[in-house]
């Protein structure tokens, strides 16, 4: 059997693709403090593990109560759910 086909295959890795620390919108139903969701208040509170990579917010859980969010990036549905619970969504620069 030639060489070629002995060998494993391998995927393609992007060099340029941007990794982000996600957080879920259930993570804000515990949030205590003011109104205003910051990237550090998010580090503080233990809800980002690696504290270096942009945030982005995904859509998975309910949330309940208006907060005016600050992060690197959005789902779409985390957007939705954040804006129908009279809520703010701030796009941060940095990513």
């Amino acid at each position: 059997m030639p060489l070629v086909r002995r060998l494993p295959k391998f995927g393609f890795t992007n060099p340029a693709r941007t990794e982000y620390a996600v957080v879920n919108i259930k993570s804000f139903e515990r949030w205590v403090g003011d109104e205003t969701v910051t990237p550090q208040g998010m580090v503080d509170a233990g809800l980002v593990k690696r504290k270096k990579l942009p945030i982005k917010i995904l859509g998975n859980g309910e949330l309940k109560r208006s907060l005016v969010v600050q992060a690197h990036k959005f789902s779409k549905s985390a957007e939705a759910k954040i804006q129908a619970a009279g809520g703010r969504v701030e796009v941060i620069g940095g990513a």
